[in-house]
């Protein structure tokens, strides 16, 4: 076989080998083994000495486009199965969007917040106004204009975070109130508020205490109040709360803000007044403290108890979400396992 016809032979063979390659790294091997400087090609050129001066050239060129040839079939099949590489993880990465998406987990307010988020909405709803104070507070505002002077003996009910000798971690949100009646002009009509928020005692954290944990102070100041106002009004929180189907009942008590002082009291929404565990047995439950404001603390205010009256109640938004979830330990609440919180949907 001479130089022309084994030349030919290789460029054959080299053109099949590339139309029969399906990945890159086999075209790469094909340029390698055909066109490199040990490549067939380049072997047998070196018979070329043998040749005569008249034959050499036209044996040269004939090599350069063989080689030429090989050069084009590689770089366009590795054009082609680069292209289609592409085309494939396009197709692979193609996002239909005529399908439906997937869903998305969301968040939603902790179960207290949720509490206090119905209460604020049903007492916006009965014309309150909302009023958010600083949970570092005067001496003179949480204790003293609340008629509990500091040698008042109520003052150890609350044991309290001091920060200096004046200020303190507020013991209660009843502050606000205080802070309301003074700034409030009671010649446009009544005051009707609440506040919420947290709150600190220096309690030992336990299945039903807390150092931190929320209250809902309310206040109604104006002519003619009485305790029956007060009454429909708890009725209308406990029926939002927990059914329509509940009452309300008020106990004597005693708090140094409010004289009379009451403790409420309402059916028991396990059993609707029957007697179960949940009650003990009495058809009852405690959820509240509430009373008339205090002559003193109307006074301290600057409002004269002589022209107006009315009455304030204290929510507590934990116990509420205890009593109403069947829930045992308030630490549950705090510990932020997200298994126990997302039991709570966003209705409460």
């Amino acid at each position: 076989m001479g130089l022309r016809e084994k030349l030919d032979e290789l460029r054959q063979q080299g053109l099949k080998d590339v139309d029969s390659s399906q990945d890159l790294d086999r075209i790469n091997d094909i340029r390698v083994k055909l066109l490199g400087k040990k490549g067939p090609i380049k072997e047998a050129l070196r018979g070329m000495r043998d040749l005569s001066a008249e034959e050499r050239p036209k044996i040269g060129q004939f090599a350069n486009e063989i080689r030429d040839d090989l050069t084009r079939a590689i770089e366009s099949k590795r054009a082609e199965l680069e292209q289609a590489k592409i085309n494939a993880q396009l197709a692979k990465e193609t996002i239909d969007v005529t399908l439906p998406g997937s869903a998305v987990s969301q968040g939603q307010p902790h179960v207290i917040q949720q509490i206090i988020d119905q209460l604020v909405d049903l007492f916006i709803g009965m014309g309150y106004e909302v009023a958010v104070g600083d949970e570092v507070e005067e001496d003179h505002y949480n204790f003293e204009m609340l008629n509990l002077p500091k040698d008042h003996p109520a003052r150890d009910m609350q044991d309290t975070f001091y920060v200096t000798p004046e200020v303190l971690m507020r013991t209660q949100t009843s502050p606000m109130q205080a802070r309301m009646m003074e700034k409030h002009d009671f010649s446009k009509g009544p005051l009707k508020m609440i506040s919420p928020g947290k709150v600190y005692r220096r309690d030992t954290d336990d299945a039903t205490h807390s150092h931190q944990f929320h209250q809902v102070e309310g206040m109604v100041i104006g002519k003619h109040i009485t305790m029956t106002d007060l009454k429909g009004t708890l009725e209308v929180v406990a029926q939002e709360l927990f059914g329509d189907e509940l009452k309300v009942r008020l106990r004597p008590s005693y708090f140094p803000f409010t004289e009379p002082s009451v403790e409420a009291d309402i059916t028991c929404f396990n059993c609707l007044g029957k007697g179960c565990s949940i009650c003990k047995n009495t058809g009852w439950i405690e959820v509240l403290g509430a009373g008339m404001t205090h002559p003193n603390v109307l006074r301290m205010a600057g409002v004269d108890p002589d022209v107006y009256g009315g009455f304030a109640f204290g929510l507590g938004p934990d116990r509420f979400a205890m009593l109403k979830y069947g829930v045992e330990d308030i630490r549950d609440f705090y510990q932020n396992d997200v298994r126990f919180l997302t039991q709570f949907d966003q209705k409460g």
